[in-house]
């Protein structure tokens, strides 16, 4: 879990950044998380033990793989934004709590990836465009101050909870490996969401919460297929 900023030393310390350091760390996160071979730092969850090892059609791989596809994808952007987040911000505090919550993600990127191969599946070919978007997203919200910033990774993680709880309810009643994954991942962005809240995210306005459910309904729809 990560660690509130309010509870770490503040700094008036501050590094400018010039637009070609903007495009040189947007490039590196972009390939890292797109192309990067990821490794997770814990073991890939699994389900309780002597929990029956079904064997799933080829059509329940097919969806349980659509599935495990979108939940990539939010991972793939769950980088960008707190790249861009981290990049964007003058808080020292706050950018180790931005890079911090990212490597934590990167279980999340491994895991999937790992389930994905298990069930014959691949990733989303539109991985690069997810990305760019959701840096450019990030680095807005960053410029908006830090609490609207955090108030940001507040509301993204919250949706992702109730998305990852109705991914829970669509897997094939058999495939137990990948419900044990998306659990953990629930509990790990409802984590991300209390520290980013107890750090000092201010809520976001009501059409702002809007916009951000549809461009996710948009991204998980299309992302199911591609």
């Amino acid at each position: 879990m990560t660690v509130p900023v309010k509870h770490l030393a503040k700094t008036s310390f501050s590094v400018a950044h010039s637009p070609l350091d903007h495009l040189l760390i947007a490039a590196d996160s972009a390939l890292r998380a797109v192309w990067g071979d990821h490794v997770a730092t814990r073991a890939c969850p699994r389900p309780p033990e002597g929990t029956p090892d079904t064997e799933l059609s080829e059509a329940d791989k097919h969806h349980a793989a659509a599935l495990m596809r979108v939940n990539h994808v939010g991972e793939v952007c769950a980088q960008a934004l707190y790249a861009s987040q981290s990049l964007g911000t003058r808080d020292p505090a706050l950018k180790a709590h931005f890079e911090a919550a990212a490597r934590e993600e990167t279980d999340h990127l491994a895991w999937t990836e790992q389930r994905l191969r298990e069930l014959g599946g691949r990733t989303s070919v539109l991985n690069p465009l997810w990305f760019a978007g959701s840096f450019a997203i990030g680095l807005l919200a960053s410029r908006a101050g830090d609490a609207t910033s955090l108030g940001f990774v507040v509301e993204t993680e919250r949706q992702v909870e109730h998305h990852l709880d109705s991914h829970l309810s669509q897997l094939p009643p058999g495939d137990e490996r990948s419900r044990a994954i998306v659990r953990q991942m629930r509990d790990d962005e409802i984590a991300h969401a209390n520290a980013a809240q107890q750090a000092g995210g201010a809520e976001l306005p009501a059409p702002v919460r809007g916009l951000m459910k549809l461009t996710a309904r948009v991204m998980t729809r299309t992302a199911y297929h591609l």
